[in-house]
């Protein structure tokens, strides 16, 4: 059973959300269009605001619900694994060609279950981040080491630790080329805030 849900937890992962939005609601394929990631980004630069939210709800919800599932199952494994298989999922989506969106929003929705104040507290580091600088990817990764930051300052939960670091560098990993562009002046920036 615990190999099931964390398969489970991949596939509800890989749901493509931008794709599905993009296509069904635009008659648009995002990956042909901006930075060509399947993320909730790319969909708000690409289809405005409708869509980049629920694009973005939807990538949090589906971690949250594969964080969810041992104890919806009442399956003993721990709720971060089934958890970062979704992230996995969302990065390598098998839905899409493996390719993916940059596990942002997914791996927020799985500390959205395992932890409701950590999660809290980042988005309000995010959007504080964003404000002063402008670059969502920089508040992306930032936001991870506010995260990493918590776990060892505020609680003695050793899985959340290492979970929260491998997904920091994750994110670090798949934000490269914006850490390129951030240093060249090049990343975009949001206008709306």
């Amino acid at each position: 059973m615990s190999i099931l849900l964390m398969i489970i937890g991949y596939l509800l992962g890989s749901i493509p959300f931008a794709l599905i939005v993009g296509k069904v609601g635009y008659g648009v394929d995002i990956r042909e269009h901006g930075s060509g990631n399947l993320g909730g980004t790319n969909t708000f630069r690409v289809l405005g605001v409708k869509a980049g939210l629920i694009v973005t709800i939807a990538d949090i919800l589906k971690g949250t619900l594969a964080a969810s599932l041992p104890v919806l199952f009442s399956v003993d494994i721990h709720p971060l694994i089934t958890g970062m298989c979704a992230v996995f999922g969302h990065t390598y989506p098998v839905f899409a060609q493996f390719r993916g969106g940059k596990a942002v929003a997914t791996s927020g929705g799985v500390l959205l279950f395992y932890s409701p104040v950590l999660f809290m507290t980042m988005l309000a580091v995010f959007f504080l981040i964003l404000y002063i600088s402008k670059y969502v990817s920089l508040s992306s990764m930032l936001t991870g080491v506010y995260a990493t930051a918590y776990a060892f300052v505020w609680t003695d939960d050793v899985p959340l630790r290492i979970v929260v670091i491998l997904l920091t560098l994750f994110v670090f990993y798949r934000h490269r080329a914006n850490i390129k562009r951030i240093l060249n002046k090049t990343e975009p920036k949001v206008k709306w805030l």
